[in-house]
């Protein structure tokens, strides 16, 4: 049995993979300005597109990274500093999830799932929101995961063409 290690970065470091690995790290602040209404009175979040990237390509460090600082507009903007963390375990489970080779969705749902005590904890008891809007804002997030880990998995050779 081969030993892995699922927290390595696992590239070739050059300019060019420092630069997207920075970019993918400030992007989720520019996306995190984005956020479409359905009909269904929840809108879709874009901010975890880069998140998902930055994970597939770089690995559980780099999606902790990029939930870490690309949530900071996020978090100023909505007076939110738990949005951090919270984006945080998303990107760095979503990133070991693939490293122990779960399929895209499946480590996503996972990922999400670990990150949903977090949210309604700090959400509910620490900024006193109301269930009703912790129900809305999950099932925005949820979807919104759903979709970008289906772009990014139907995405992944090209993707990973990046950093080889």
């Amino acid at each position: 049995m081969e030993y892995k290690n699922l927290f390595s970065f696992n590239i070739k470091w050059s300019y060019k993979t420092v630069s997207l690995l920075l970019f993918l790290i400030f992007l989720p602040n520019l996306l995190g300005l984005i956020n479409i209404p359905t009909v269904f009175g929840f809108k879709i979040h874009f901010f975890q597109l880069a998140i998902f990237i930055a994970a597939l390509l770089y690995g559980p460090k780099a999606g902790l990274l990029s939930g870490l600082i690309g949530s900071l507009n996020s978090a100023i903007v909505m007076n939110n500093p738990y949005i951090i963390v919270g984006n945080a375990i998303l990107g760095f489970f979503f990133g070991l999830f693939l490293r122990k080779g779960l399929k895209t969705i499946y480590a996503v749902l996972l990922a999400f799932l670990i990150q949903i005590p977090w949210l309604v904890l700090t959400d509910y008891f620490l900024l006193g929101l109301s269930v009703s809007f912790i129900l809305t804002l999950l099932i925005a997030l949820l979807i919104s995961n759903i979709v970008w880990a289906v772009i990014v998995n139907y995405s992944k050779k090209p993707l990973m063409g990046m950093v080889e």
